[in-house]
C-alpha cells in the first residue's frame, strides 16, 4: 500500500502504486475512445478509466501468473473511455423490457433546510420509516410535508436526528467545511487503500493456484467468491470478479430489502442465494460455504457482519489463505465509522456536491462515481491479493471506503488524457454513441439491456457468461470445485 500520493502522477499511476503493482506493468495500458464525457468541474473521468485500467491490468497480470508467464508476458490492456463512462453510468442505461428502473425514491434528494442543504436517503422502506419517524410524521408523508418541517430546522441538527434514529441524512457541506470536521480529517490522513498480509495460527505458503482453463482468458476461473454486498460499490467489484470467472455466490438476508432492479444491474455473472445468519441451520449452511471460499467481500455497515464472529481476525484462523475485501462508506476509524452512506450521500458531506454546483445550489457528479471507481478497486485489489498469495501465501486483508475515494477524487487527482503509452488514441472527432457499448440478453426478470464490462485486455472475456437470476432464487452451494 501507499502512504502518500503523489499528485504529480497520474491516476492509474497513483492506483496502482496504491495496489502495490510493479511500475513496470503501466506501459501495458492503452488507451483511447471518445473524449469529453462525464464532464464535471472535479476530474471524473480521470478517476473512471483509471480504476478500470489498474482491474483490468491486475487481471492480466494474476492471468499471467497462472499461465506461468514472466511479468514482460502480462497481456496488453485497452482502456476505452467509451466503454468507461457507459459502465459507470450502467444503472441509468439498464432496462427491463424496455422500463427504466426508478434509481431514487422520491425523499431521496436535496432539502432546504433553516440554514442550508441537507440530502436524505431513503430508497430501502425500513431507511424511510426511519426517516419520517425521527422528523415525528406519519409513514404516508410526502415531499411537502417533509419539505415543510426541514425547513424549519438546522442541516445539522437533522443529520444527527436522522443518524440517531438509524436513518440516513447528510448536511451540505464545502470541502474546507469537510476538511475541518473530525471525520475529514481522518479520511484524510488514510493512504486511498490498504492491501495486507493477515495469517492465523500458522503462515500458509504460496499458492499455486492451477493453469487457467482455454480462451477467453478467466484469471479468476476456480475461485469462490461470497458476496455479502450490497448496492452499488461491492457489487460492481463481485460482478468484475464474475466477468473473470469466479463462482461468485451472493448471499442476502431475507429479513433485509433489496431492488431487483439493482441486481439486474450489478447481478451479472452471479448467483443469489437468501441465509438468515441469525438462524441456527442457514448459519451452518453459511458456515460451509465460508470454509471453502477463496475470497470474502462484504459491504455492510462495519460492525454489522463483525456481530457475527466474522472479523479479519477470526476469518484468518478458520480459513487460512482467504482474501478478505471489505468497502464501507465512511472508513473504519473516526467518529464516523459505523455510519451507514451512499454515494450521494458522501458526495454532500465531502464537498463534492457544493464543488459542482451553481449559484449557491448543491450539485452532484455526472454518475455515481464513488460507487463505481471504489467497486473496480475492490475488484483490483482482490486480484493483486490473489496475485501476491501466488508468490508468497498468506491471508490477505483489504479495505476501501468510498470516503478516502472521495477524498482522492478531491485532492489527488488532476485532470489528464494522456496517461497511457505510445497506443493512446484519443479521437477527438468521434462521436459518443453508447449504443456501441451496450448489450442485451434475455433472463429471468426479462429481456435486458445493459452496459458491456470496461475491463478489457487481449484474450480477455468481453461479456458475462450468465446474466442476473431472481434475487435469492439459487441454492447456497458452490458450482466449482475449489483453486
Amino acid at each position: 500500500m501507499t502512504d502518500v500520493i503523489d499528485t504529480q502522477s497520474s491516476g492509474t499511476e497513483q492506483a496502482w502504486a496504491a495496489l502495490g503493482g510493479d511500475p513496470a506493468l503501466l506501459d501495458r495500458i492503452d488507451g483511447g475512445g471518445p473524449a469529453g464525457l462525464l464532464p464535471a468541474r472535479l476530474p471524473v473521468m480521470e478517476l473512471a478509466r483509471s480504476t478500470v485500467a489498474v482491474c483490468a491490468l491486475a487481471a492480466a497480470e494474476l492471468a499471467a501468473r497462472r499461465a506461468g508467464s514472466a511479468a514482460g508476458r502480462v497481456e496488453r490492456v485497452r482502456v476505452d473511455d467509451g466503454a468507461v463512462a457507459t459502465a459507470f453510468l450502467s444503472e441509468r442505461h439498464l432496462r427491463v423490457d424496455g422500463r427504466a428502473p426508478t434509481n431514487f425514491a422520491p425523499l431521496s434528494r436535496f432539502w432546504r433546510t433553516a440554514d442550508g442543504r441537507v440530502r436524505t436517503h431513503a430508497n430501502y422502506p425500513h431507511h424511510l420509516a426511519r426517516l419520517l419517524a425521527a422528523l415525528d410524521l406519519p409513514a404516508d408523508a410526502g415531499v411537502d410535508a417533509v419539505a415543510a418541517v426541514l425547513a424549519e430546522r438546522r442541516a445539522v441538527e437533522v443529520e444527527e436526528t436522522v443518524y440517531a434514529a438509524g436513518g440516513l441524512a447528510v448536511a451540505l457541506r464545502t470541502p474546507e467545511e469537510w476538511a475541518a470536521h473530525e471525520q475529514g480529517a481522518a479520511i484524510a490522513t488514510r493512504p486511498l487503500l490498504t492491501l495486507d498480509r493477515t495469517e492465523g495460527p500458522g503462515q500458509v505458503g504460496p499458492r499455486r493456484l492451477p493453469a487457467l482453463p482455454g480462451s477467453p482468458l478467466l484469471p479468476a476461473a476456480g475461485l469462490r467468491v461470497l458476496d455479502l454486498t450490497r448496492v452499488l460499490a461491492g457489487p460492481v467489484a463481485t460482478r468484475t470478479l464474475a466477468l473473470l470467472g469466479a463462482d461468485v455466490l451472493r448471499i442476502d438476508a431475507p429479513q433485509l430489502p433489496e431492488s431487483q432492479d439493482a441486481h439486474n444491474d450489478t447481478g451479472f455473472g452471479k448467483r443469489s442465494a437468501s441465509l438468515d445468519l441469525g438462524d441456527r441451520a442457514d448459519r451452518a449452511t453459511f458456515d460451509e460455504l465460508l470454509a471453502a471460499a477463496d475470497v470474502l467481500v462484504t459491504g455492510y455497515r462495519p460492525g454489522a457482519l463483525e456481530a457475527y464472529g466474522l472479523t479479519p481476525e477470526a476469518l484468518a484462523v478458520r480459513r487460512p489463505g482467504l482474501v478478505v475485501a471489505q468497502v464501507s462508506a465512511w472508513g473504519r476509524y473516526g467518529p464516523w465509522h459505523e455510519r451507514r452512506g451512499f454515494d450521494s450521500l458522501v458526495q454532500v458531506a465531502t464537498g463534492i456536491a457544493a464543488v459542482e454546483g451553481d449559484a449557491g445550489a448543491s450539485g452532484a457528479l455526472p454518475a455515481q462515481a464513488l460507487d463505481h471507481g471504489t467497486g473496480y478497486l475492490l475488484a483490483a485489489g482482490v486480484l493483486r491479493a490473489l496475485t501476491e498469495q501466488h508468490d508468497d501465501g498468506g491471508s490477505r486483508l483489504l479495505r476501501l471506503a468510498l470516503g478516502q475515494t472521495a477524498h482522492w477524487l478531491c485532492g489527488g487527482l488532476t485532470r489528464t488524457q494522456d496517461s497511457y503509452g505510445p497506443s493512446e488514441a484519443y479521437d477527438l472527432s468521434e462521436t459518443y454513441d453508447p449504443e456501441k457499448y451496450l448489450g442485451s440478453t434475455d433472463s429471468a426478470p426479462g429481456r435486458l439491456r445493459y452496459a458491456l464490462p470496461p475491463v478489457s485486455f487481449a484474450g480477455g472475456p468481453t461479456d458475462w457468461s450468465r446474466p442476473p437470476g431472481r434475487l435469492g432464487a439459487d441454492a447456497p452451494k458452490w458450482l466449482t470445485t475449489t483453486a
